[in-house]
């Protein structure tokens, strides 16, 4: 579990990372905010998604096993983000973190069972998550399709994600190492005191960002690095290694979610597969207002009463598009990218270290 001291530092690290961001920004082109994609050569390309084929196979059958249930309504709910239609992003981080770490220690190719079950849990989490999300923002649409709520109501929802995180928390024990429950359990707390955060809002500028990106760690990244953490544990015994993946993990997470708060404008309805300007609407700040804020100092009244009165959503979006939040937002993602591939290159050579920092590019070249 993170302690304080490591928590510390992922403060410092995020403000410098801020600062650096905001005064380099203004030299780099926006011309050059992909230049990460240059990264590895044409020879070095693994494509993550052929690699952690194999690994994956089964995955939504798997989970729907662990989700075995009498009532046909529960069943139907439980069943119905898992039908294979999803990125498994997730999941693919973490079995080709699995590899990785094994070749590095002693190596194997193989991802050990207990392994690919941390894959299995981190996309149970994940998923009881969004139906818990889905019913706090009272949202009507996700991957293309209605939510559950909208379907069965927002009392079965929340009970439906209530029994996926239960169903993850099973498979969780039946691993039966305690180090792995405890990495495991904390991005449960995370998610609870991200969305917490996502509830309140700073005055100061430079706090409201800090609030932001712990925040945005809490609620996504967090999942993503102590999965990687533990399939780590279970495949390398060198605390240097398990640090590694937490950190490759962190920052990917981050940089995915600036990457989605920034297709949150730039994207249409029907390819995002959700309402765009849907944070907004919700009355959240995130990367591009708070960085429009700055151009656009007006904004600051519309940020503290949550875009709530008539007009501010509309306002807000455009001034966000005026801006230049949305390159500044991509910018920061991509240092985050850099990070995570600085961490991961310390790691052995191998198909899926360079498939791990293939995955960074994709992160900042997707458009849903």
């Amino acid at each position: 579990m993170p302690g304080a001291e490591q928590k510390g530092r992922f403060a410092f690290n995020n403000v410098t990372l801020l600062k650096n961001t905001v005064t380099r920004f203004h030299h780099t082109s926006t011309s050059h905010l992909c230049s990460c994609s240059k990264t590895v050569s044409d020879e070095k390309y693994q494509d993550p998604f052929q690699l952690g084929r194999k690994d994956l196979k089964n995955l939504y059958e798997d989970i729907k096993k662990e989700l075995l249930v009498s009532t046909a309504e529960l069943k139907e709910m439980c069943d119905y983000y898992f039908d294979g239609k999803g990125k498994a992003f997730r999941p693919m981080i973490v079995v080709l973190m699995a590899r990785a770490c094994n070749i590095h220690h002693n190596n194997s190719r193989e991802v050990q069972a207990s392994q690919r079950s941390v894959a299995i849990i981190a996309e149970m989490i994940h998923t009881a998550s969004l139906v818990h999300d889905d019913v706090i923002d009272d949202a009507n649409s996700r991957r293309g399709k209605m939510t559950v709520n909208q379907i069965w109501g927002e009392r079965k929802a929340v009970l439906a994600g209530d029994f996926i995180l239960s169903a993850a928390s099973v498979a969780l024990a039946r691993i039966g190492n305690t180090t792995i429950i405890s990495v495991l359990t904390q991005v449960i707390e995370d998610l609870v005191r991200g969305e917490f955060l996502q509830l309140g809002s700073k005055e100061n500028e430079n706090e409201r960002f800090a609030h932001y990106l712990e925040k945005t760690f809490k609620k996504t990244a967090s999942l993503i690095a102590n999965s990687c953490k533990a399939v780590s544990i279970l495949g390398c015994p060198d605390p240097k290694v398990h640090e590694i993946a937490y950190q490759y993990g962190k920052n990917v997470g981050i940089a995915f979610q600036l990457i989605d708060d920034v297709l949150d404008f730039t994207s249409c309805a029907d390819h995002l597969g959700k309402p765009t300007a849907a944070d907004l609407k919700l009355g959240l700040a995130t990367g591009p207002v708070l960085f429009a804020c700055r151009q656009f100092p007006e904004m600051n009244a519309m940020i503290m009463r949550r875009f709530s009165k008539p007009g501010d959503v509309e306002r807000a979006r455009k001034y966000v598009l005026q801006s230049d939040g949305v390159q500044q937002t991509t910018y920061l993602a991509q240092r985050y990218c850099h990070e995570a591939t600085r961490e991961i290159s310390k790691l052995r050579p191998s198909p899926e270290r360079e498939a791990l920092i293939q995955l960074t590019e994709m992160v900042l070249m997707r458009d849903k």
